[in-house]
């Protein structure tokens, strides 16, 4: 980063968008490949096809002498330092030029929201863990709109619809190259499993393992000075099953084995996205085949989850949203069903060209009975009277039930049928706070741990105190986002697109 800004101050001005000077030849035939190759990890559903949501309508250039000079004449080496700089970098993330009319923009709104939600609920519990009125806990926790913050596990269901969405539509917008390219459907499928897994893998890592190794560090150093009893071990196992989370592998741990509580998520999306890229190569030639074991994905999540909640005898309460986590909460094969989902919303918004027009008494009657799941989803569980059965159905259908209700929001919203709620959803001040959540969700349960390890007491449990918390929490994580971002995540995206586009070029 250094050495970008003292190239940029001393020899040019702010230089114009990297991606312009790498793909300038390439134009409208490199745009499919670079939505396939760019899918921005598709984590948290944060990052996946982040250019097919946010690529706008570009200003025009000013006439002058560094606007009609050849970009290739920069050389690799060039571009490769200036993708490390900040002034690019910073200017991108920050952006709120308009989106192209064809984009999912509403898709930035729906994960500022859902980290927003993740957020709150990590604070509630960073209180309830070195509150000293314990028994307002439980008071709150009988209060019905609590569920509203119990039941913030399905914003996660939101991120893994997103990303299953995402994937589905760049792949199929990128299908043409597939089939252009030499060779058998097997070795060039092959050929592209193995280029997306490790694009994906390089683009995630870098910022993944260094919020990791600052954990570790901020973790160990507080544990050594803070008067409560640790609510986490990150100190002790980061150290020793660091390697889990680097392979995306953590999740298929107890949890007292984990790393990084909260990064369960990024390993389901990944094993999500193994799969999911194996079954989208899979439909190019036997498209029922991949819609018949999607299918069977999701019935299978549905029947396992059911079965390990009745055998565990399992009763879905507000107090307990955690309740069996090792077992109803992290594993991959109980998430299944919000991801495929997305998948198959993401099909029919490829194949009607976002299209899809419902007539109105359809549309009507889609709308109550996705504001009607969602209610009883969120606050179905009160009073706290389920039977074991019931809380069975309700966890093995639960998280499927809220993204089907989320797609048909998104079909409604991509269709131009829902033009108010997709133009909030759309707000342009949601843009940079939409580029920064996956940083954002992976830096804030850090700065609540070791802000509590620095309280020398503990604190009054008190809504209006949590919320005054709430809104430090999201302000610090996004302004550590941002630094993130600007120093790892930007210029690894930058690097990977350099390096695709001079592949292209070569050829």
């Amino acid at each position: 980063m250094v050495c970008a800004t003292a190239y940029e101050y001393r020899s040019l001005p702010p230089p114009k968008d990297i991606e312009s000077s790498s793909a300038s030849n390439n134009n409208d035939k490199t745009n499919e490949d670079k939505n396939l190759n760019d899918d921005r990890g598709s984590a948290l559903g944060l990052e996946n096809g982040q250019e097919l949501i946010e690529k706008g309508t570009k200003r025009p250039q000013k006439e002058g002498p560094i606007q009609k000079k050849d970009p290739h004449r920069e050389g690799f080496w060039l571009r490769c330092l200036l993708a490390f700089s900040p002034t690019v970098n910073g200017s991108k993330i920050i952006s709120t030029e308009p989106a192209a009319k064809d984009n999912l923009t509403c898709l930035h709104g729906l994960r500022v929201l859902s980290l927003g939600w993740v957020v709150m609920v990590h604070t509630y519990l960073q209180v309830f863990s070195i509150a000293e009125n314990k028994m307002l806990r439980t008071v709150t926790e009988r209060n019905f709109m609590f569920q509203t913050i119990s039941n913030a596990t399905f914003s996660v269901d939101t991120f893994f619809f997103i990303s299953g969405l995402l994937v589905t539509i760049l792949f199929y917008r990128s299908l043409g190259s597939l089939g252009s390219e030499k060779g058998t459907y097997l070795k060039t499928s092959s050929t592209k499993f193995i280029i997306m897994i490790l694009y994906r893998f390089v683009r995630l890592t870098p910022a993944y393992l260094f919020v990791l190794g600052m954990n570790e560090i901020a973790i160990k150093q507080a544990q050594a000075r803070t008067v409560f009893s640790p609510a986490v071990v990150d100190h002790l196992t980061c150290e020793k099953f660091w390697w889990r989370n680097a392979l995306y592998l953590n999740s298929l741990y107890p949890r007292t084995e984990m790393c990084m509580l909260w990064s369960w998520y990024m390993a389901n999306d990944t094993q999500f996205y193994v799969l999911g890229i194996f079954l989208l190569l899979l439909s190019v030639k036997y498209f029922k085949t991949a819609i018949g074991i999607v299918s069977l994905l999701i019935a299978s999540s549905w029947f396992t989850t059911f079965s390990i909640a009745y055998s565990n005898d399992y009763i879905a309460r507000i107090q307990e949203p955690f309740a069996l986590f090792d077992e109803l909460y992290d594993k991959p094969w109980l998430r299944a069903g919000p991801y495929f989902i997305g998948t198959i919303t993401g099909y029919i918004l490829f194949k009607t060209k976002c299209q899809l027009k419902l007539p109105l008494g359809a549309g009507l009657i889609g709308w109550m009975l996705s504001a009607m799941v969602m209610f009883s989803v969120v606050y179905g569980l009160y009073p706290g009277n389920l039977t074991v059965l019931t809380s069975s159905v309700y966890a093995a259908l639960g998280h499927t039930a809220w993204a089907m209700a989320v797609a048909f929001i998104v079909i409604q919203c991509c269709t131009g049928s829902a033009r108010m709620i997709d133009s909030l959803l759309s707000l342009r001040l949601m843009y940079p706070l939409s580029r920064l959540t996956y940083c954002a969700y992976l830096v804030h349960p850090v700065i609540m741990m070791v802000t509590c390890a620095q309280m020398d007491g503990p604190l009054h449990l008190h809504n209006g105190l949590v919320l005054i918390l709430y809104f430090g929490n999201l302000v610090a994580s996004y302004l550590l986002s941002f630094c993130v971002s600007l120093a790892l995540e930007a210029p690894v995206v930058n690097l990977l697109k350099i390096a695709f586009t001079s592949k292209k070029r070569a050829r």
